[in-house]
C-alpha cells in the first residue's frame, strides 16, 4: 500500500504537561483509522498535527506530494452569515453540483431536510454539523480526517454516515482518520485502532471491539509483571529489614536493588470510577402519561394522545428525528412543564434527575473549584459499604488531587459532564433521565458510566444517538418519528433505521389508507395483533425477567460442568452421579423457562 501521510518524533507540550513525546506513525492507502483515548490526551491534538493545522514542539510531519486531506474541526468554523446552498457548494451553478453522483448522494444524504437557503447562522447545532459534513465529502480527497463527526447527529445521521464512509473508496484507495467517542461508529467503519494516552500512541488492529480485547489481554499480560515485580520488591524489602546488624554487612547492590525496584513503579493511571449511591426507595407508581397532548401555540401539537407508563427499574431507551420532542418528553416527566391535553401520574416516592444536554446548572458555580461543589451536597459519603470523603470520592471519578481544586469554568466538556453527573446522584434520585449523556465523554469514560447504568436500580430514561450505549444500558426502545407519537421497538434502534427509511410516520400511512401501529396509542387498545399494550408491557417485563433467570442458570450448567471435569478426573463417581443429576434438572429449567421466554416474546412484538 502507498504511503500517504506520515510523523517522525513528534512532541507536544502545554506549560508543565507533554501531551505527545515522540510519538512516530504513518497513514497508508486504505487504512481506516479510530483514536481513542481519554479526553485531553492528545486525540485532536495528533490530528491536527497529522493536518499541518498545528506545529509540534520537536519532530515532523511529511505528507505525499499533492496529498488532498479533508479535515472536519470538532468546532463549527463555518461562515454564519452565508446562505446553506453558499456554504456547502460555494458559487457553483446547480448543474455543476447536481451531476455529479457523490454530491447528489452526500446532498441527500445530510443536507435534504435543510432549507437550502436560510442562513447558516439561524441552524440547529445538529443541521450545521451536517451542513459542515456535506461540505467536507463532496469534495475529493485522498485522505479525510474527522474530529467527533457524530457531534449532534441523530441515528439516522451516523448511520447514513458510516455508509458513506465505507464505500467512499476501494478497499485499498483513500485514508479515514476519526476521532470519535461512539463506539458503534468506530466498529463499523475502523480496522485500525489507535489508542493515544500517556504520550504515546498504541496502534491495534480491528476496530472498537478488537481494539478492547486487545488491551484487556494487553493489561492482563502487564498485570501479571506488575505481580512478579511487587513479589519481588517485597521478597527485597523483608530481606533488608532482617536487623540492622544484618543490613550493614549487606552489598550495598542488594539495597541499590530494592530501592530500583520501588522508583520503578510507575504512576497510576487515572482511573474513572463511577460508584453507584444509595437510591430513594421507589413504589409501585412511578410515572405515568395518560392521553397526553403537548402544543406550543397554534402549531402542530408535539405529541398528540399519547400514553406512556414507566415502572419501578424500567430501563428505556429513546431515538428520534430532531425536533420529534425527545428532551420535551423528558421535561414532561420531570415535571418542568405541563401537558396542554391528558395528565401525568407521579408516585408519591419519585424523586427525578435529569442529566441535560448543556450541563447548564454548573453555569452558576463556574467560580467554585470542584472539591467545594461537591461538599456543598455532602461532606462523607457510603460507597460499597465504606464511608469515604468528599475527596476520594472525587478522585475515584478521575479527579486527581490537583483537579479537585480546579475552578469549574476550566473543566473540560467531558469532566463538567462527568461532575454533573455525580452531583445527581449523590442527591439519591430513583429516576434518573440522561438527555444525550455520551456529549463529550471518551470511551473509558462511557464504559464507566455504563457500568454505573449497568447496577442503576432505578428506573432510568436515556436519549440519545449512541446505540451502543442504548442497546447495552436499556432493556428497549421507543421512538419519536415526528406524527406526535411514541411507538414500542420490539426491534430496537436498526428497526428504527427501517422505519425511517421506508418513511413510515402516521402521516404518511394516513394518507395511504393504512392504520397506525404507533406504540404511543391508549394503553389497553388492542393493536391488530390481539394484544393490548398494557398486555404487551407486562409480556416485555416477563420476558426481561426471563431473560436473567436463564442466564443465572447457564452460569451455574458452566459451573457444574467444571465440577464434573474435576470429579472424573479425580475419579470421584459418586460425586460425578450427584452432579450430572442436578446438572440435568438445571437444564430442564432452562428449558421450561426458554419456552415461557418465546411465549412472552411472541406477545411483547405481536
Amino acid at each position: 500500500m502507498a504511503h500517504l501521510l506520515g510523523a517522525q518524533d513528534l512532541r507536544v507540550s502545554f506549560g508543565t504537561r507533554t501531551v505527545l513525546d515522540g510519538v512516530s506513525l504513518g497513514v497508508d492507502d486504505g487504512d481506516r483509522i479510530g483514536m481513542v483515548g481519554r479526553n485531553g490526551d492528545g486525540k485532536s491534538t495528533l490530528m491536527r498535527l497529522l493536518a499541518l493545522e498545528q506545529t509540534p514542539d520537536e519532530g515532523r510531519v511529511t505528507q505525499r506530494g499533492g496529498l488532498r486531506v479533508g479535515y472536519l474541526h470538532q468546532s463549527d468554523v463555518l461562515d454564519g452569515d452565508l446562505p446553506v446552498g453558499e456554504a456547502i457548494v460555494g458559487d457553483a451553478a446547480d448543474h455543476e453540483w447536481a451531476s455529479n453522483p457523490r454530491v447528489r448522494e452526500v446532498m441527500g444524504g445530510l443536507v435534504e431536510e435543510v432549507d437550502w437557503h436560510a442562513r447558516v447562522s439561524s441552524l440547529s447545532g445538529g443541521q450545521r454539523r451536517r451542513v459542515a459534513l456535506a461540505k467536507l465529502l463532496i469534495a475529493d480527497h485522498d485522505v479525510v480526517m474527522l474530529d467527533e463527526p457524530t457531534n449532534h447527529l441523530d441515528v439516522e445521521g451516523v448511520a447514513w454516515l458510516a455508509r458513506h464512509l465505507k464505500s467512499r473508496w476501494r478497499a485499498n484507495q483513500g485514508g479515514l482518520l476519526l476521532v470519535t467517542h461512539d463506539r458503534w461508529f468506530l466498529d463499523e467503519v475502523c480496522t485500525r485502532t489507535w489508542e493515544v494516552h500517556d504520550g504515546v500512541v498504541d496502534p491495534f488492529d480491528g476496530g472498537y471491539a478488537a481494539y478492547t480485547l486487545a488491551r484487556v489481554e494487553r493489561d492482563r499480560t502487564a498485570a501479571v509483571v506488575e505481580q512478579k515485580r511487587q513479589q519481588l520488591a517485597k521478597k527485597e524489602l523483608a530481606w533488608l529489614r532482617r536487623g540492622a546488624p544484618a543490613r550493614t554487612a549487606k552489598p550495598k547492590f542488594r539495597i541499590d536493588a530494592a530501592n530500583a525496584l520501588i522508583n520503578d513503579v510507575p504512576e497510576p493511571r487515572d482511573t474513572v470510577a463511577l460508584a453507584k449511591m444509595a437510591t430513594a426507595r421507589l413504589g409501585k407508581d412511578v410515572i405515568d402519561l395518560e392521553d397526553v397532548s403537548l402544543s406550543f401555540g397554534e402549531s402542530t401539537p408535539l405529541f398528540d394522545d399519547v400514553t406512556l407508563r414507566l415502572a419501578p427499574g424500567e430501563r428505556v431507551g429513546i431515538v428520534g428525528v430532531n425536533g420529534a420532542g425527545k428532551s420535551t418528553l423528558l421535561r414532561l416527566l420531570d415535571g418542568q412543564i405541563e401537558p396542554t391535553g391528558g395528565k401525568i401520574k407521579r408516585g408519591k416516592t419519585v424523586r427525578t434527575a435529569v442529566l441535560t444536554q448543556e450541563v447548564t446548572e454548573l453555569e452558576p458555580l463556574a467560580e467554585k473549584r470542584v472539591i467545594e461543589v461537591i461538599n456543598e451536597e455532602k461532606t462523607r459519603f457510603e460507597v460499597g459499604g465504606k464511608e469515604i470523603s468528599a475527596g476520594q470520592l472525587v478522585e475515584q471519578l478521575g479527579f486527581t488531587q490537583q483537579k479537585q481544586w480546579t475552578k469549574i469554568k476550566e473543566l473540560s466538556g467531558g469532566e463538567r459532564r462527568r461532575l454533573q453527573l455525580l452531583r445527581l446522584l449523590i442527591g439519591e434520585p430513583n429516576v434518573l433521565m440522561l438527555d444525550e449523556p455520551t456529549n463529550d465523554l471518551d470511551t473509558d469514560t462511557l464504559a464507566a458510566v455504563e457500568d454505573l447504568l449497568d447496577g442503576w436500580p432505578g428506573t432510568l430514561v436515556v436519549v440519545s444517538h449512541d446505540r451502543y450505549l442504548l442497546e447495552r444500558a436499556t432493556d428497549h426502545q421507543l421512538a419519536l418519528l415526528g406524527d406526535g407519537k411514541i411507538r414500542f421497538l420490539p426491534g430496537g434502534v436498526e428497526q428504527y433505521l427501517e422505519l425511517r427509511e421506508a418513511g413510515d410516520t402516521a402521516a404518511q400511512r394516513a394518507a395511504s389508507g393504512t392504520n397506525s401501529p404507533a406504540a404511543g396509542e391508549q394503553a389497553g387498545q388492542a393493536s391488530s395483533s390481539g394484544y393490548s399494550e398494557a398486555e404487551k408491557r407486562e409480556a416485555r417485563k416477563s420476558a426481561n425477567r426471563l431473560e436473567k433467570q436463564m442466564a443465572k442458570l447457564d452460569a451455574r450448567a458452566a459451573e457444574l460442568e467444571q465440577k464434573m471435569a474435576a470429579a472424573s478426573a479425580a475419579m470421584r463417581f459418586d460425586e460425578l452421579t450427584a452432579l450430572t443429576s442436578e446438572l440435568g434438572g438445571v437444564k430442564d429449567s432452562h428449558d421450561e423457562l426458554e419456552t415461557e421466554w418465546l411465549e412472552a416474546a411472541e406477545i411483547a412484538e405481536g
